[in-house]
């Protein structure tokens, strides 16, 4: 076994440790904590010695104006999915901007590869169905870090879970294309969170600490339109 096998093993063997015998406070928001921060260092583990070369090389060798059109082609999806969000959180002049810069940018944009609708002025507001279901009054539920997927909520996951479900690329028929897609799509959105990595490395000490409160409270500022209520004291 080598070396990286071995700390991926360890790894899980500290998590099963930490489920089976841990008797600390539990943090409301996090009740999970022992097994949140042991997949956050086997997501670290995998994504530092295999994710991240990928995706630093994918940036290396594919030209910009390639890794942009692909960003457009999974934007324009997204969009689509905005569009459906704005309609059922009731905001049908937002849902309008969506579904036109999905008409444009499909059109226009050559199947999303280009960006006319931005540069028309039609500004990108991305929601998405964890979101609605916070607006709908769905609880939160405890904070959950997917390893490859980065930090959820059980609200939030189970948005994710129906994005996935109903996305057009889940629909076509050929699995090698199919599975190219969603590959690609994962690997774009990893090489755009690079630029982002050293604010995490240069701001937190405890880096699964500080990404977790930016991405809870995050979620909570879209979920009310940027006035979200005072929050109580964690701790």
């Amino acid at each position: 076994m080598n070396s990286f096998a071995r700390s991926i093993a360890s790894t899980l063997a500290l998590a099963c440790a930490l489920l089976a015998g841990c008797a600390t406070t539990q943090s409301r928001v996090d009740p999970f904590e022992p097994w949140n921060r042991a997949m956050y260092q086997v997501h670290e583990a995998v994504d530092g010695a295999v994710i991240k070369p990928i995706a630093e090389g994918y940036v290396r060798s594919a030209p910009e104006p390639v890794r942009t059109s692909v960003s457009n082609f999974f934007g324009n999806i997204d969009d689509l999915f905005s569009g459906i969000n704005h309609v059922l959180q009731g905001k049908k002049e937002r849902a309008g901007d969506d579904f036109g810069r999905v008409l444009l940018n499909s059109t226009f944009g050559i199947a999303g590869l280009f960006d006319p609708a931005s540069e028309m002025g039609i500004t990108k507001d991305k929601t998405d169905f964890g979101i609605t279901f916070g607006k709908w009054g769905a609880p939160q539920g405890p904070y959950i870090f997917v390893p490859l997927f980065g930090p959820t909520t059980v609200r939030d996951g189970t948005g994710w879970l129906v994005r996935i479900y109903a996305s057009p690329i889940g629909y076509i028929d050929d699995v090698r294309l199919r599975n190219s897609l969603f590959g690609l799509n994962y690997l774009d959105t990893r090489a755009q969170l690079l630029s982002a990595e050293s604010v995490l490395e240069a701001a937190a000490l405890d880096k699964y600490r500080y990404l977790r409160n930016a991405y809870l409270r995050a979620r909570r500022y879209q979920v009310y339109d940027g006035k979200p209520p005072a929050e109580d004291e964690e701790e």
